[in-house]
């Protein structure tokens, strides 16, 4: 066996395992928010539902996107964990294509790849909708976020972004919500 094909399914194994949405086949190319205008995506977003992943494992999730310089954008995510303490991670996030603005690719740690990040769809004041999908050979790794620009979202905006979800393949019942209780998230906002 070649070392790339053991890399691989040692990955898989390890990812597997820290609850990652692994499914067969390969990653979708969804439409993405025409037009997007990174400035007005800029700002603070609650995490309302997500599809379960290793590297978050607070409540109280929020993303706040800054402009760092032209084209490049400023990643801060924060989130409350069990022990109260705050995790904090930052990166940046730069668009692939002038042509197709809503494809971005996130950064976090020097030595990693950048990982997509789509928005699928958002109207910048109330909701947004990202999807990340990465390509491991037959099969998929898959992440999805509801966003919101306060700590909740009307059902029946989550059951439309569900919708268009569904329709690329992602399963909507393993999505999982993120704790915004003002009360249980207060010492995030301080």
């Amino acid at each position: 066996m070649n070392v790339v094909r053991v890399f691989s399914l040692t990955l898989l194994s390890v990812m597997a395992m820290n609850a990652q949405v692994i499914v067969p086949g390969r990653c979708p190319k969804p439409a993405v928010q025409k037009n997007f205008d990174a400035a007005r995506y800029l700002g603070t977003w609650y995490e309302i539902k997500k599809l379960p992943h290793t590297f978050q494992k607070g409540e109280c999730s929020t993303a706040t996107y800054s402009l760092k310089s032209p084209g490049v954008v400023g990643v801060l995510n924060k989130e409350l964990l069990a022990d109260g303490t705050i995790n904090t991670i930052s990166g940046y996030a730069v668009s692939k294509s002038p042509s197709e603005p809503a494809k971005l690719l996130v950064s976090f740690f020097d030595n990693s790849p950048p990982a997509p990040y789509w928005v699928l769809s958002t109207d910048y004041d109330s909701y947004s909708l990202v999807y990340s999908c990465t390509d491991l050979g037959v099969l998929r790794v898959e992440f999805a976020w509801v966003m919101s620009r306060q700590p909740t979202l009307p059902e029946e905006t989550i059951k439309e972004l569900y919708s268009t979800l569904s329709s690329i393949g992602v399963n909507v019942d393993k999505m999982i919500t993120t704790n915004q209780d003002a009360a249980y998230c207060s010492t995030m906002h301080h």
